[in-house]
């Protein structure tokens, strides 16, 4: 194979994006974003958007291009990159992801379930019951769909359940029925790298990135947004922390504390997801020489 996609991946504020930029800049090419929350428009201060100075070094995809009302997910993310992959092989032979989105680089790397779509006032339901009832209701009426997805799933995962819950009431059937986890074939080479760092150096740059977030009007971002709260693209971290802020429950330097506590536990699962896969080759961000001598080695070997 000569055309090969570059995967940069790595927990939350470790340096994907200097990183992704130094390759990019390197092997003369562009970067599609892996990162599920920096695809809406109006939270690039909450989901850390690349600036504009490094927008401009290297031509970036899926960044910011649909409001935070719009439903989206891994297949749909899955079709559209290879898609976008079409057009780019035409002219480059390498194209990288940069991201920490798991599930979204795992869709396009090795393809994701074919599952019928949803109805909209499906959808809406089982959001209006989470609303009014909370998560426990849904985990019951799941335990009694789909008992396999009950034991599997992630019971504190909203979005998880829902996904479950409106497949297997729009199909009839358990939605566990349709997970096959069929890795997909696809005709370009695939190359994996991620970024890790001492844990103690990884924790001081997350807080700090929440410190800098606040002074840069996370708060206004997150006002702003308040009529849109129940949008799936705003149950994140660092908006979920100010709506309370906004409703009274906590102060804001408790939700600022909460920021930095829920975004170092995020940090970990996402370590967790990486380290279960061992294509994975890892570096330091300082690293960049390395991981550039890296790719060439195994572009190498994979085209003779």
């Amino acid at each position: 194979m000569n055309k090969h996609l570059v995967v940069v991946t790595g927990p939350t504020a470790i340096g994907k994006t200097e990183c992704g930029i130094h390759l990019a800049r390197h092997f003369q090419t562009e970067i599609i974003s892996a990162d599920s929350r920096q695809i809406y428009r109006e939270t690039a201060i909450g989901t850390a958007v690349p600036s504009r100075e490094e927008l401009e070094q290297a031509k970036h995809h899926f960044i910011q291009t649909i409001p935070v009302e719009q439903y989206y997910n891994a297949s749909l993310y899955e079709f559209e990159v290879l898609d976008l992959l079409n057009t780019l092989f035409q002219k480059v032979d390498l194209v990288l992801m940069v991201g920490g989105s798991g599930l979204y680089i795992d869709a396009v790397c090795s393809g994701i379930d074919d599952l019928p779509a949803v109805d909209r006032d499906i959808r809406e339901s089982l959001a209006e019951q989470y609303r009014n009832k909370g998560l426990n209701a849904l985990t019951k009426t799941l335990k009694k769909l789909d008992p396999a997805s009950y034991e599997k799933v992630d019971l504190k995962n909203p979005l998880r359940i829902l996904k479950a819950l409106e497949v297997s009431i729009q199909t009839g059937q358990p939605y566990s029925t349709f997970l096959k986890n069929e890795r997909k074939k696809r005709d370009f080479g695939i190359i994996r790298l991620a970024l890790d760092m001492e844990r103690e150096q990884l924790y001081s740059r997350i807080n700090s990135r929440v410190e800098r977030m606040m002074e840069t009007g996370l708060l206004d971002e997150v006002r702003k947004l308040s009529p849109l709260r129940n949008c799936t693209a705003l149950k994140s971290v660092g908006y979920r922390e100010l709506f309370q802020f906004l409703d009274g429950t906590v102060r804001l330097e408790d939700a600022v504390d909460q920021i930095k506590g829920n975004t170092r536990k995020y940090a970990r699962k996402q370590m967790t997801w990486f380290r279960k896969d061992n294509l994975y080759r890892w570096f330091h961000p300082a690293d960049v020489q390395g991981m550039i001598a890296w790719v060439e080695s195994e572009i190498n070997k994979s085209i003779k």
